[in-house]
């Protein structure tokens, strides 16, 4: 039996957990022998075999410092996943592949944003109409995707009366489908209910594709890739700010009923970001003044808040977390959304308003 007060002790060393760190020890244990041996032969000891063992030691260090970031990493991301239902290293590296194609496309071949929005256009109205119908809904997919391609498509290519024509086809379109489609069924379904499924129909329309066209028409006029990649800065600013305000700092919920998890101090965060990102996207990207910077900030703030409660509600209403689970770590293409296209309207509006100011 060894003595538990022997320094040498066998008890003192764990064994090898593993067949390779068995070889790694017995590795090390011939090499410190065959330097001592080296060593006791010549008398002085082997410059070679200290800088192996100073690499090693090196090493050894490198791997341990690198293993513990991995797993306080690790460790933060699941406390984040366990409060905020979000896989947090997912969600930044599908962010950033969503960034890149934003910015590709924005700044280099314009025309191509109008592809990236119609397709987004397109996975958001696939997806809100498959949620309709698994609540219950009759929501008719094929018509609604039909027109919010048209919707969409023509906006970049079209004026902005001719826009409106063709928002009104489009609406005319998924009503008579849909009342078409509820006179051939004969399932004898309430008055009340069919009028739901209609006024649905038309608000798929106007909540997806005529959002997202107007984020097309802004693109259209001179310089309007700067505006639209201006007011996705602020919106993504304000998502960011009111989440890490929110995770450090949330106490108070801001609307428990419809989301339980924002805060009124995430919303603080929010308001601080937008600020910020509205008087720098203002001065370095749009050439507009502080104070312009400063109204551009908050008008983004509102508008991209009520879009997120507002399809926290939607969502809420029929009983479901995310739009669906395309994106990891995000839900669904339209829950993206929800903050920038409201916002649209903002930007817009404060296109036609500002740019003739700082013309002049």
């Amino acid at each position: 039996m060894t003595d538990a007060s022997d320094p040498h002790g066998e008890d003192d060393r764990d064994p090898p957990q593993t067949r390779r760190d068995a070889e790694d020890a017995r590795r090390l244990v011939d090499r410190a022998r065959h330097v001592s041996e080296a060593d006791d032969a010549t008398g002085e000891p082997d410059p070679g075999a200290i800088l192996q063992a100073h690499l090693r030691a090196a090493r050894s260090e490198f791997e341990s410092q690198v293993a513990q970031a991995k797993a306080d990493f690790e460790e933060a991301n699941e406390r984040i996943k366990e409060r905020t239902g979000r896989d947090l290293l997912v969600a930044i590296l599908i962010g950033l592949a969503i960034g890149v194609a934003l910015l590709g496309s924005l700044l280099f071949v314009k025309w191509l944003f109008v592809v990236f929005a119609l397709a987004a256009a397109l996975l958001s109205i696939f997806e809100f109409s498959r949620a309709l119908i698994t609540a219950g809904r009759r929501v008719d997919l094929v018509p609604q995707l039909i027109a919010g391609a048209l919707v969409v498509g023509t906006a970049y290519f079209v004026t902005s009366w001719l826009q409106w024509v063709i928002l009104f086809v489009a609406l005319a379109f998924v009503v008579v489908w849909r009342l078409v489609a509820q006179m051939a069924s004969h399932d004898g379904r309430s008055y009340g209910l069919v009028l739901g499924d209609v006024l649905i129909a038309t608000f798929i329309q106007l909540y997806v594709a005529f959002l997202g066209s107007l984020c097309v028409v802004l693109l259209s006029q001179d310089g309007g890739e700067w505006w639209v990649l201006g007011f996705i800065i602020v919106a993504v600013a304000v998502d960011t700010g009111a989440y890490i305000a929110g995770i450090s700092f949330g106490k108070h919920p801001m609307a428990p009923r419809i989301s339980p998890k924002k805060t009124w101090e995430g919303f603080a965060g929010a308001v601080a970001a937008a600020i910020v990102a509205g008087v720098l996207v203002g001065l370095f990207m749009l050439g507009l003044d502080w104070w312009m910077g400063v109204v551009f900030g908050i008008l983004i703030l509102a508008t991209a808040t009520a879009g997120d409660l507002g399809e926290s509600m939607i969502k809420r209403d029929l009983g479901i977390k995310d739009m669906s689970s395309w994106l990891p770590g995000h839900g669904g293409v339209l829950d993206r959304l929800d903050s920038i296209l409201p916002s649209t309207v903002a930007a817009l509006t404060l296109f036609y308003l500002f740019t003739p100011l700082v013309a002049s």
